[in-house]
């Protein structure tokens, strides 16, 4: 293993999240000299004063930008407002002080979500401006999509050193599973747990279950970001996904299968689809610092509800 952590001081924003937390876990095994995770009841990252006081007392060497208001479908819907602004202040001012307290270099998660509706798949890293993103996600993909033209900016002008990786739909233990703001994979997995329990005779998932997804196992996310941190330094952004799609159908239709639900699966088509399919091109990662994904959906599926079952 590389000896480039051991004299780097790091902040991971949202280190106490869902990714984050494995990010974190893989800096400390790579002994990293010191991990600086600030905390929101703390550090505010609304407030430039908050992200001014947090660096100035971390002095990092890399600043890795995690921390989002993140929600599925319903909850983007719901906060439209909340999703755009919220995403956009935080890692705008992030980049901007990181630059002027002379941070060694940063580190932003961007998402599918900023990719347009419909573009020839698997999707490339070029496709991100040839259309505008699927509604129901714009708010949030745009959001996020503003810090790819801020880290190229700074680039140009100041010299800064910031780089933007572009993550697929994120699953595995220690997800969120909120019922209203999970994403698609704990979303379905608390329901047909719940179905099970209760003997429920059918379960109603939104959609027509027609859209695929690509999905990605967090800890090979968290992979990525460290490898990424370490080796890519330029100014493109660069997928991070496993290069694999499954249906809505096929992957309800296998979560019910794995925790035994034996009802009846009822599509609400009168509830939004999302984008209709998602795949994406994943060349850029592998040549650029290494990444390739290796786990298996199906492995990584049951670990999730292995993970739920004992802790919810």
């Amino acid at each position: 293993m590389s000896a480039f952590f051991a004299d780097k001081k790091i902040v991971v924003t949202g280190g106490a999240g869902f990714l984050g937390s494995f990010v974190v876990r893989k800096l400390h095994q790579r002994d990293c000299a010191c991990v600086v995770v600030p905390r929101r009841s703390t550090c505010d990252l609304r407030r430039r004063e908050d992200i001014d006081r947090l660096l100035d007392e971390a002095q990092p060497d890399v600043v890795i930008h995690l921390a989002g208001v993140v929600a599925g479908i319903g909850g983007t819907r719901a906060n439209p407002a909340t999703s755009f602004y919220d995403n956009l202040i935080m890692g705008a001012q992030l980049v901007d002080a990181a630059w002027s307290h002379k941070v060694g270099k940063a580190v932003l998660l961007g998402t599918v979500c900023s990719y347009p509706r419909e573009i020839p798949l698997p999707g490339k890293e070029e496709d991100l401006w040839n259309g505008y993103p699927e509604e129901t996600n714009a708010p949030y993909g745009i959001a996020k999509k503003v810090h790819l033209v801020q880290a190229q900016a700074y680039r140009r002008q100041y010299g800064f050193n910031a780089i933007y990786l572009v993550a697929a739909n994120l699953y595995g233990p220690g997800d969120n599973f909120d019922a209203h703001t999970s994403h698609v994979i704990p979303s379905l997995i608390r329901k047909f747990c719940a179905a099970v329990e209760s003997g429920a005779a059918e379960v109603v998932c939104w959609g027509d279950g027609t859209p695929t997804r690509e999905f990605l196992f967090v800890e090979e996310c968290a992979e990525a970001i460290l490898l990424a941190t370490e080796h890519y330094d330029q100014g493109e952004p660069v997928n991070i996904a496993s290069g694999a799609e499954i249906s809505i159908r096929e992957l309800a239709e296998t979560i019910a299968r794995l925790v035994g639900f034996r009802g009846r699966i009822r599509w609400d088509a009168s509830q939004p689809n999302g984008q209709p399919r998602r795949l994406w091109d994943t060349s850029r990662a592998e040549l650029a610092f290494g990444f390739r994904a290796r786990k298996r959906f199906l492995d990584g599926l049951q670990e999730t509800i292995a993970w739920y079952q004992l802790n919810r």
